[in-house]
């Protein structure tokens, strides 16, 4: 167990950079502020030593001021060097802080687009805040309350045996009681314990996001009991360890804690009943008396550096915990980065012998699959859902990379390719629209972030925007999203496609681009596309298969195989697949509903 938190400190040091120095340079500060947080005391035990020996004469009593001035000035200089040394930490763990999340958004930022899909941006960005933020209360606080306890600790050992190793030994039972109460919580098998104590903790702070954020479906639906079993289950989960780890685990250790750590100066009174004859006989009853005083005084120290041994320690748990999150993060995949690039000589793609299997998944999503497209040509992917149309397509830019065979665009492997110029040569409308919040000039601009602003209204024009732009206040300068300005699925999805018609990319890839358009919407989208599609090369992913009857080639996919490929009228000849889904497509077109007995 010391491995590993030795193992994460190191870990967490090694993204301070050139700030690790200022880490040991605090750490020592707080060492050497503890040690002089001591120096009072002492001074405590000289001034009453003084004053019992020149009782009742205490004005022949000469040094309690200098002992008063001694005492005042270790506890200004020790409160000094403690701030000090807390600026150096901080300042290394904000660094530290920005270097996470510079590190892990650098990494993230070479994983595959793919990536994305299963990894919300919002998701990597908590774990990326979390971690930080749990190792900046490590670093700045935690880590130098450990160290400085430590070195408290030791001189208090040290000094316990200097005046009467008797009395320092009945303060350091307290010490041994606390010590073996904590081990005995956070220890051998209650270690496990705890981590699913924690764990049942960030399932039901999990379980309570998803509720909230799911609240408007619910009430559409009136699920809202169903739903909330999810919710109520993680509370239970978590109640259940709470009350056992925290009532049964931690009562009688905790309580055995705070009784001898807050009472340690009980242990002196049996000694000292012991040794008073002696003292009594050999004429030393005023040091005895000097000595409990000070061992008295001193013993409440215990409880204190105890305690920040114990919240402190709970900091390296959550450094461990910050640690896991980072490496969820670092552990994204990332795209090989080609030695010596190339150039693609034109608009064709090809797949030879394609396959690839999402990670995590044991059937392919693709299966040995092969074809091509010539430049300037429009091919179509259809089939049920599930059949690998997407996954086909994302291989294209490099969402994702091919477990075998190759996909090549202008006679090049993807792989070979530099990733910028591959993402030059396409252009992409999903389904899923994606518009940021700012103004619709910018939204369209990004395609091409040197392009004018003619550019972008002929762009938009191209697109079929007219009416949008005249409908919204303060026309392209309007912000989506803004002051109840928003826009509906196939206004979005015309929005997209006049950032692709600006990229002007030689290679288009179309999925769904219809999908969430009302019958108004798609006319004008599929006049947007013929604009788009022109001269350029197509890849469309359609279910509608009206959208694809003009297509030089249709390529049927069903399971990760291609069991179909040829244009419309060659297909339907087939009488396979593509006629059966056509068939059904024809039908759904001509369903209605209607009213009374007539049948649906």
């Amino acid at each position: 167990m010391e491995e590993k938190k030795k193992s994460a400190l190191t870990t967490l040091l090694a993204y301070a950079g050139n700030y690790k120095a200022l880490t040991f340079i605090g750490l020592a500060l707080s060492a050497i502020s503890m040690l002089c947080s001591i120096v009072p005391y002492v001074c405590i035990w000289l001034v009453v030593r003084d004053l019992i020996a020149a009782m009742p004469n205490f004005s022949q009593v000469q040094n309690v001021e200098t002992y008063g001035w001694i005492a005042f000035g270790f506890a200004v200089l020790g409160i000094g060097l403690y701030f000090v040394g807390l600026l150096c930490t901080h300042l290394a763990a904000f660094r530290t802080a920005e270097n996470i999340r510079k590190i892990g958004m650098n990494h993230i930022m070479k994983a595959p687009l793919g990536y994305f899909d299963n990894n919300a941006s919002g998701l990597i960005r908590g774990r990326l805040d979390s971690a930080a933020n749990d190792t900046e209360t490590l670093l700045a606080h935690n880590l130098a309350d450990i160290v400085g306890t430590i070195v408290l600790f030791v001189g208090m050992i040290i000094l316990m045996f200097v005046f009467d190793w008797r009395m320092g030994v009945a303060c350091l039972l307290s010490a041994v009681i606390s010590i073996m109460a904590m081990f005995s919580m956070m220890g051998g098998k209650n270690a496990k314990i705890m981590e699913e104590y924690q764990a049942a903790q960030d399932r039901m702070t999990k379980a309570g996001t998803e509720y909230v954020r799911g609240i408007p479906v619910v009430k559409i639906f009136q699920q809202t009991v169903y739903s909330f079993k999810t919710f109520k289950k993680a509370i239970e989960e978590y109640s259940d360890k709470a009350e056992y780890y925290q009532g049964k685990v931690c009562r009688i250790p905790q309580s055995l804690n705070l009784t001898f750590t807050e009472g340690a100066f009980i242990f002196l009174v049996p000694v000292v009943i012991f040794l008073f004859p002696s003292a009594l006989q050999t004429g030393r009853l005023s040091e005895l008396v000097t000595n409990f005083v000070f061992y008295a005084v001193f013993s409440a120290i215990i409880s204190t550096s105890l305690a920040k041994i114990m919240f402190a320690s709970s900091g390296i748990m959550l450094a461990n915990t910050a640690l896991s999150r980072i490496d969820l993060v670092m552990k994204a995949p990332t795209l090989e980065k080609c030695v010596h690039p190339k150039m693609p000589i034109d608009n064709s793609v090809v797949f030879k012998n394609v396959s690839f299997t999402y990670q995590g998944s044991c059937v392919p999503a693709l299966s040995h699959i092969s074809f091509q497209v010539e430049p300037g040509q429009t091919v179509a992917l259809v089939g049920p859902s599930g059949g690998g149309k997407t996954t086909a397509a994302s291989l294209i830019p490099r969402f994702w990379d091919v477990d075998s065979g190759v996909v090549e665009v202008g006679h090049v492997n993807v792989k070979e390719i530099d990733q910028h110029v591959l993402m030059d040569q396409v252009a992409f409308v999903f389904q899923n629209t994606r518009l940021f919040k700012t103004s619709i000039l910018e939204n369209v601009k990004i395609a091409n972030p040197n392009a004018s602003n003619d550019d972008v209204m002929r762009a938009l024009k191209a697109a079929r925007c007219e009416d949008i732009i005249e409908k919204l206040p303060r026309g392209v300068d309007t912000v989506i999203g803004n002051e109840g300005t928003y826009l509906s699925g196939g206004e979005q999805q015309r929005i997209a496609l006049a950032r692709a018609i600006l990229k002007n990319a030689p290679i288009v890839v179309l999925d769904e681009a219809t999908a969430f358009a009302d019958p108004e919407n798609e006319v004008l989208i599929q006049k947007a596309l013929s604009v788009l599609c022109k001269d350029h090369t197509v890849i469309m992913i359609a279910h509608r298969l009206s959208t694809v009857v003009n297509a030089d080639k249709i390529i049927v996919l069903e399971n990760g195989h291609i069991v179909e490929e040829g244009t419309h009228k060659e297909l339907l000849n087939q009488n396979g697949l593509y006629h059966k889904m056509w068939t059904d497509y024809n039908q759904a077109v001509k369903w209605k509903i209607t009213s009374g007995k007539e049948a649906l």
